[in-house]
C-alpha cells in the first residue's frame, strides 16, 4: 500500500519513565495505606522488607495498598479466584499507549474525560481504567464475557467518587466476538486496549503458573494456589493468544473508522510475524510494536490504525485538541 507505515521497536525494554513503580516497593509506606498488608511484610536475608509473592493473599493486599496509595482510590477488592494483576506492568501499557496517542497529536499529550478507551476484558480488578483515569483523565468502556467480573468492577467504580461517571461496562454475550456486540456502528472510541488470554487450555495455563512460581521460588513448584491467577476466560481460550488476537485483528477491520488506534498485549514473540502478516493483509495504515519488561517477564504491545495521515489529523482536531 502506498500509505503503509510500519514501526517495530527493537527489543530493548525498560520501565516507562512516567511509571510510578520504579525500584523496590516502599512497603513501610504501603502497609500504612493498607493495614491488611502488615501481616505479610517481613525482612528477607538481605535485611530488606519484602512479601511472599508466592502467597496470593499477600499479593492481593499489596495490590490494594498500591491502588489506594498511588491512584487515590477509596475502595478496591476482587472476588476470590479472579485475576490479581501486577500493577507496574499494567501502568506501563497505559503510558506507552499515551505516547502513541501523543505522536498522533503532534507530540501533544492526549488527556481528559472526553478521551474514551475501550478496555477489552476489563476483568473484576478494573485496573486499566483506574490507572488511565488517574494518570490522564480518560474515560473508559470496559467489556467482559463474565458478568461476575463486570459486577465486581462496577462496585469498584461505584465506591470511588473519582471514577463515578468515568467508566461504563458492557457485557459481551458472545465470547467469539471482540467488538461486535460492544461497539455501536457509528460509535467512536479513541483507542482500544486488551490483555488477552494467553493460553489455549486450562492445563497450559496451570503449567505456565507453575513455571512462574518456580522462577519466583528458585526451585521447582509442583502445585500452586490459583486463586490469584484468574478465571478461565482471563487465562485461556480455544486457540490461545494467537487465535484470539487474529480474531481481534480481523474484527477491527469491520470497525476500521470507529477507533483511532487498536492495541493488544502480546506474550509470545513467536506470534508476531503472523500478526504482522494479517495486519498488512487487512490494510492497516500503520502498526507499531512496543516492547515491555517487568523483571524477567518480557511482553510487547502491538498497536494499529486504519486512519491515513489526513484522517488522523482530522480525528485529533475533532476529538483531542482543546477548543
Amino acid at each position: 500500500m502506498a500509505d503503509q507505515r510500519r514501526k517495530d521497536t527493537a527489543e530493548k525494554p525498560s520501565i516507562h519513565p512516567r511509571n510510578k513503580h520504579t525500584g523496590r516497593y516502599d512497603l513501610k509506606r504501603l502497609k500504612q495505606e493498607n493495614p491488611e498488608l502488615k501481616p505479610f511484610v517481613a525482612k528477607n536475608k538481605y535485611d530488606n522488607l519484602t512479601i511472599d509473592f508466592f502467597n496470593p493473599k499477600a499479593v492481593k493486599a499489596l495490590n490494594k495498598a498500591i491502588l489506594l496509595s498511588d491512584y487515590d482510590l477509596e475502595f478496591w477488592d476482587i472476588p476470590e479466584g479472579f485475576l490479581c494483576p501486577p500493577i507496574p506492568g499494567r501502568a506501563d501499557y497505559i503510558h506507552h499507549i499515551a505516547d502513541i496517542l501523543a505522536k498522533s497529536n503532534g507530540g501533544n499529550p492526549v488527556k481528559g474525560e472526553k478521551i474514551t478507551c475501550l478496555d477489552i476484558g476489563v476483568g473484576a480488578n478494573c485496573v486499566y481504567p483506574i490507572i488511565g483515569n488517574s494518570s490522564y483523565g480518560w474515560s473508559f468502556i470496559g467489556s467482559d464475557i463474565d458478568k461476575t467480573a463486570i459486577e465486581a468492577a462496577e462496585k469498584i467504580v461505584k465506591m470511588n467518587s473519582g471514577l463515578n461517571g468515568k467508566v461504563k461496562f458492557r457485557h459481551q454475550p458472545k465470547p467469539e466476538h471482540i467488538f461486535s456486540g460492544i461497539l455501536n456502528t457509528n460509535e467512536k472510541v479513541d483507542f482500544t486496549i486488551c490483555n488477552p488470554p494467553f493460553h489455549a487450555t486450562k492445563a497450559e495455563a496451570e503449567a505456565g503458573t507453575l513455571r512462574k512460581l518456580s522462577n519466583l521460588k528458585k526451585k521447582r513448584v509442583k502445585k500452586a494456589e490459583l486463586n490469584f491467577s484468574g478465571q478461565g476466560g482471563e487465562l485461556w481460550t480455544d486457540g490461545g493468544e494467537k487465535r484470539f488476537i487474529l480474531n481481534m485483528i480481523n474484527e477491527s477491520a469491520q470497525f476500521s473508522k470507529n477507533s483511532a488506534w487498536y492495541s493488544t498485549l502480546v506474550s509470545k514473540q513467536s506470534n508476531l510475524g503472523v500478526f504482522y502478516d494479517r495486519l498488512e493483509k487487512i490494510g492497516v495504515v500503520e502498526h507499531v510494536t512496543t516492547p515491555m519488561a517487568q523483571g524477567n517477564k518480557m511482553s510487547r504491545i502491538i498497536a494499529w490504525t486504519f486512519l491515513s495521515t489526513l484522517e488522523m489529523e482530522t480525528w485529533a482536531k475533532d476529538r483531542w485538541i482543546s477548543k
